[in-house]
């Protein structure tokens, strides 16, 4: 493979910007209404694509004094193209969302490392299924595109300078081609893989999503091949024109069709950019100037559309009343933005000296994250407007409340949990930790779990207030609800000495008849985890429980397993927004579950949990589904009575409490058959 001997000139290409037109509209039609472009999101797939083109476009015709000259162009062109809209975007969106949210952090945090391109990982690392309606609720949930891109970025010059092409060395075509292509290759096989076993790691990172860019990129290379023109072979046997319509199509795919879907828009869009020609219905569409202004203006309606879609959704909500409304608030802000912002900044001189622009860009970033930060730490400053529900304060409401029984206090939660990997190390003592007198009790059970676990301190009191037994309770934040599951989170080391540990440690101190529960928040994994008994992490999970029942058996102790509750954390509400809010049309901006939806959505964790109660007699499950959620609709309240305490779920004192009679009816239930 050799390079053309005459070099193919690169000019503005206006029918790529008409493409871009074309996936930032399937992208707010997607985001304003789900059901008209059911896969209008993949939008992002088709910027993916232009991305890899345009960038190698641009590059392949420079040269340049050294690396560093050329790695310091690169970045402060890329600095001043992205970051003076985004950052305007973030500050402006912080603070509108800080008025209707009254839980603002994780919002916040995810807009901090966008500042970084790093918002991907952020939401990866928080378990976020990008089609819930928490990341509907995260105002810079979109962010997460950049991020891949930024990522990119970071990668791609070092690939493009070093194999040779960047610095047009005799092989460096080569060279870089059959590199991006073992890239796409790598990347693809990862999607595919991951598509199937951790949807999130598919969706936001960006070994999953190296490919889309790279063909792109590829794409390009072709056309300074010798011998070897892929847009001109496209163009001999392709109609753009059919091209056209057939991405058109797929945006209408079901959204369940992910893998499938991902691959055709990315397919089509690489055809596409090769195969339009001047004479075409197609290039005379993604020509008019229309849609090469709405391509060009194509990030800041990207960005800005966001904002609009995510305040509509806390506030007036979008109806068909309200979407013109809110289409025109968009394009006005994105004009704005385009005009005001991103074009001045981008053609100004910041500097003669290259790092110094780049230094500027990092240091607004960072000026910007310390702000936002200094926002977030300051827990008694807050600018939401809305009304504040009446929760007790009492009980574990930090999971570090001490909890006294009879006068006299029988739990201290700091010395029971696990809250940072930094508590790797400590000894969980019984007298701190038990509700009774561990010691003389005629049976004591002992509660494992994470966050959840502790979060119901004041349900097992029923166990002692009863005469049953004592009650010891320990807890590490986020811990896998098994040993054999992974934990890469920001709590990996404490889940890992928790399980190794601690687990065996306390469980050496129990005897014959006593009893074991598992408390933790499984049913809140995603409705493709849950629902589906064949999925790989369920069968872990099936495996998991099953051996640690086997090896309880052993000692003739029993293992309870809390099923699954509603749904209610994937909608990540706030307990503000299950009350009436002046600002909100609908009353609420909570996102409930019928009750039919929540139990169907735990039925491959049902199945799992039927086949080990059949497989050992020393297990059971306890179900609290019924209180909280006593009707046809999951919400936040029973009988006016606020079932949890903040928008991940953790039931509240009062739920707790309402959870005692039907916690104590089960578990008697067991003992008086076992």
């Amino acid at each position: 493979m050799t390079e053309n001997a005459t070099t193919k000139s690169i000019s503005y290409r206006q029918d790529i910007d008409g493409i871009r037109a074309l996936a930032v509209i399937a992208v707010i039609i997607n985001h304003i209404n789900k059901d008209v472009l059911p896969s209008g999101y993949l939008g992002v797939d088709i910027f993916f694509v232009i991305s890899g083109y345009v960038i190698t476009s641009s590059l392949s015709n420079k040269s340049h004094k050294g690396f560093g000259d050329f790695l310091m162009e690169f970045y402060s062109r890329r600095i001043k193209r992205l970051v003076p809209a985004l950052i305007l975007n973030v500050i402006i969106s912080s603070i509108l969302i800080c008025f209707f949210n009254p839980n603002p952090k994780s919002t916040l945090e995810t807009g901090i490392t966008s500042l970084f391109g790093l918002s991907n990982i952020y939401l990866y690392i928080q378990n976020t299924n990008y089609f819930s309606s928490s990341a509907e609720k995260n105002i810079f949930t979109h962010t997460w595109s950049l991020g891949i891109e930024e990522q990119f970025y970071f990668l791609f010059p070092f690939i493009f300078w070093f194999s040779g092409f960047g610095r047009q060395t005799k092989f460096g075509l080569r060279n870089f081609f059959f590199v991006m292509l073992l890239s796409f290759a790598v990347s693809f096989a990862n999607f595919i893989y991951l598509s199937d076993t951790n949807q999130p790691a598919a969706y936001f990172l960006m070994t999953s999503r190296f490919w889309e860019l790279s063909i792109g990129c590829l794409v390009f290379l072709t056309t300074k091949i010798k011998f070897f023109s892929y847009d001109q072979i496209i163009q001999n046997f392709f109609s753009p024109n059919l091209i056209a319509l057939l991405l058109i199509a797929t945006l209408f795919f079901p959204s369940y069709s992910t893998i499938i879907s991902t691959f055709f828009v990315v397919l089509l869009t690489a055809t596409l950019i090769s195969s339009l020609r001047k004479g075409t219905i197609a290039f005379s569409f993604f020509s008019l100037p229309l849609v090469v202004s709405i391509g060009v203006i194509s990030y800041s309606l990207y960005l800005w559309h966001w904002t609009v879609v995510v305040i509509s959704r806390w506030t007036i909500g979008i109806y068909w009343w309200s979407i013109p409304i809110q289409i025109s608030l968009i394009i006005l802000m994105a004009i704005a933005s385009f005009v005001f912002i991103e074009t001045p900044l981008r053609k100004a001189e910041w500097s003669a000296i290259r790092w110094k622009i780049v230094g500027y860009g990092l240091l607004s970033c960072l000026m910007c994250s310390i702000l936002m930060t200094a926002y977030i730490k300051q827990s008694n400053l807050s600018f939401y407007l809305g009304n504040k529900p009446n929760i007790s304060k009492t009980g574990p409401e930090t999971l570090r409340d001490l909890y006294y029984f009879n006068g006299i206090k029988v739990w201290s939660g700091d010395k029971c949990v696990l809250a940072s990997n930094n508590e790797v190390g400590k000894k969980i003592n019984p007298k701190d930790c038990t509700i009774g007198n561990f010691y003389e009790a005629k049976k004591r059970f002992l509660v494992i779990g994470n966050s959840f676990s502790a979060a119901l301190l004041e349900m097992y009191a029923a166990i002692p207030e009863n005469d049953i037994g004592a009650v010891m309770v320990t807890s590490s934040w986020d811990a896998s609800p098994i040993p054999d599951i992974p934990n890469n989170g920001k709590w990996g080391k404490a889940n890992d000495y928790y399980w190794k540990v601690l687990y065996p440690d306390l469980i050496s101190q129990l005897l014959p008849g006593d009893v074991v529960l598992m408390v933790n928040d499984i049913a809140n994994l995603s409705p493709q985890i849950a629902s589906t008994s064949s999925n790989e992490q369920l069968k872990l999970i099936q495996k998991g429980v099953d051996n640690l029942a086997k090896n309880l058996l052993k000692r003739e102790i029993s293992l309870g397993f809390m099923h699954g509750n509603p749904f209610l954390r994937e909608s990540n509400c706030h307990p503000s927004q299950s009350i009436n809010q002046w600002f909100s049309t609908s009353g609420i901006s909570c996102t409930y579950y019928n009750r039919e939806e929540s139990l169907k959505r735990r039925m491959g964790l049902n199945g799992v949990l039927n086949e080990v109660r059949e497989k050992n007699s020393n297990f059971f499950v306890f179900d609290l589904f019924d209180v909280f959620c006593p009707t046809n609709i999951c919400d936040f309240q029973n009988n006016k009575v606020f079932l949890y305490r903040d928008e991940y779920s953790h039931p509240s004192v009062e739920g707790a409490k309402l959870a005692q009679k039907s916690f104590l009816r089960q578990i008697l239930g067991y003992l008086n058959k076992y």
